[in-house]
């Protein structure tokens, strides 16, 4: 086949694609550039897709024996990552960009640019798997060793995407391996350390870079029963399950520490309340895709599991299409507003915690993904007095 293989300037896509060429394949190397600032540097584990990375890349590809291209998607990952990312925020929703990256730059701007040129399939170091069922459709299912499988991260490729990837490293039993076949084949990355946090804001410092972003705006925080204890200069810097920053200054009543429960950004305010409000006991989504296959009745419940982040542990559940309602006043919802009818509901056997809208929600079904929605709407394990009091009057 003919592969391009994606190369990061990290380990796993180096031997991913000497890996690709053993098995007999052509293979290209193609290094994203994501940004357009020239003087972007990687900072120990910070960071990705800098002038480093790039040097890196070519450096293996050199090794290799592959040809090597540098490929500008630095407009549309700016478009479809970075500017997203600052929407969701400001419309109140905890955005996840790596799955945005790969739903929209990895798998799906470079997938067609690899299709249009000729190409089979593209490569990547992701760890995950790629199996074929009776009917010969192919399934995305977890790599040999969860404790780096990013089958996650993945969850947002269609029945069409995944006929045309492959992810050579899915069957390796640890990362240890891969490092240590890098330094067989001589490649400079073998110790080179994992990227993490946002590769756009390398510092880390999500809520400095929002502000510069997103206009601050006044408002009131608000306990679960509508009372004012104190004020914000901006709802977009908060996040869900966020303790720190607060700045109340009133302690609660019972001594114990608050968090953020739910930011509105409608009405600029953000309710906090005790940790044991963080639990969730159901998730919901309008935005709502298929990896592989769809289910042939996804309108009657089915047993699966849920995982709500990367390096979460997936929970036993029960997910279901049923036809979109609004959302009651129990609920916290911060919905796309895609005019869809229907919505991917997740109830999980045990309460899940600090969920928020605009996380990405992957179902299981065993090792398979089966699919993933972007939440929309979630459902407390713990009532509030407001609550119990309108619940009350809706049963009057």
């Amino acid at each position: 086949m003919k592969v391009l293989a994606a190369m990061s300037g990290g380990v796993d896509s180096a031997v991913a694609a000497a890996r690709m060429v053993e098995a007999g394949h052509e293979v290209v190397g193609v290094h994203l550039a994501l940004s357009r600032m020239p003087g972007t540097l990687r900072t120990g584990s910070r960071g990705c897709c800098t002038v480093e990375d790039s040097m890196d890349a070519q450096r293996a590809a050199n090794i290799i024996g592959i040809p090597y291209y540098v490929w500008d998607f630095s407009e549309r990952f700016k478009l479809d990552v970075v500017d997203d990312f600052i929407a969701e925020y400001a419309a109140g929703r905890t955005p996840n960009p790596c799955m945005r990256c790969n739903e929209r730059i990895k798998f799906a701007a470079l997938l067609e640019k690899a299709l249009d040129l000729g190409f089979d399939a593209v490569a990547t170091g992701h760890y995950a798997t790629i199996e074929t069922d009776a009917d010969g459709n192919r399934e995305l299912h977890r790599a040999s060793a969860w404790a780096k499988d990013q089958s996650y991260v993945l969850g947002v490729l269609t029945q069409e995407q995944l006929a045309h990837s492959m992810f050579p490293l899915g069957a390796t039993p640890s990362k240890a391996e891969v490092r240590a076949e890098a330094a067989e084949r001589g490649f400079s990355v073998a110790n080179k350390p994992d990227s993490y946090d946002i590769c756009f804001i390398p510092d880390g410092d999500t809520r400095g870079w929002l502000a510069e972003r997103v206009p601050p705006a006044t408002g009131a925080i608000l306990d679960r029963d509508g009372n004012t204890l104190g004020t914000h200069e901006g709802a977009a810097a908060f996040t869900v399950g966020q303790r720190k920053g607060l700045q109340i200054g009133t302690p609660a009543a019972d001594g114990k520490p608050r968090f953020v429960l739910e930011v509105r950004p409608i009405s600029n305010t953000v309710v906090v309340g005790p940790k044991e409000a963080l639990a969730i006991k159901e998730i919901a989504g309008t935005t709502f895709t298929w990896c592989g296959v769809a289910p042939a009745y996804p309108e009657i419940a089915f047993d699966c599991d849920v995982q709500i982040r990367a390096h979460a542990d997936p929970v036993p559940a029960v997910a279901q299409v049923v036809p979109l309602r609004a959302a009651s006043s129990t609920e916290t919802s911060a919905s796309h507003g895609t005019g869809a009818t229907t919505e991917l509901v997740i109830i999980p056997s045990e309460p899940l915690t600090g969920v928020a809208p605009g996380q990405t929600a992957v179902v299981y079904v065993g090792t398979r993904v089966l699919g993933q929605c972007t939440i929309d709407r979630t459902v407390s394990a713990v009532e509030s007095v407001l609550a119990a009091v309108d619940a009350g009057a809706v049963d009057a």
